[in-house]
């Protein structure tokens, strides 16, 4: 096979990667065609004096991909140290809530007379119920 037939050392002929022509005019890519693309903008830009390495794209997508998984850790980090502040801080405000009540329960079996049955709190009057408007 000839050199000149193929696209690089990809194998691929240049028949199967180009644009093809059909009976009415119209075109169609070829299977290939993105790799007849890729060779083309790579034989360009090499031509204007940029240097293609595709190792050194991909070391560079690499990176900043690398850069934006590690700024998604930290926020998540953060998330978390938040969330277990607020679970401890959660935590110590039911324990206060129930020793209140705890409190509250004892205050009012201590002043009950005996034979007394013990519900709860009467509402005072004028109070409205909790979760009224």
């Amino acid at each position: 096979m000839r050199c000149g037939s193929h696209l690089g050392l990809t194998g691929v002929t240049r028949s199967v990667a180009t644009l093809k022509t059909l009976r009415d005019g119209t075109s169609r890519p070829g299977p290939y065609q993105h790799l007849a693309e890729e060779f083309t903008a790579r034989l360009q830009a090499l031509q204007a004096g940029e240097i293609v390495d595709p190792r050194a794209a991909q070391l560079e997508r690499l990176k900043k991909e690398n850069a934006e998984l590690r700024d998604r850790v930290a926020r998540r980090d953060r998330e978390l140290a938040e969330l277990a502040e607020f679970r401890v801080l959660a935590i110590s405000r039911l324990a206060a809530q129930h020793d209140e009540s705890e409190r509250l329960r004892s205050l009012l079996t201590r002043h009950a007379e005996p034979g007394d049955v013990v519900t709860g709190f009467a509402p005072r009057a004028g109070d409205a119920p909790f979760g009224s408007s």
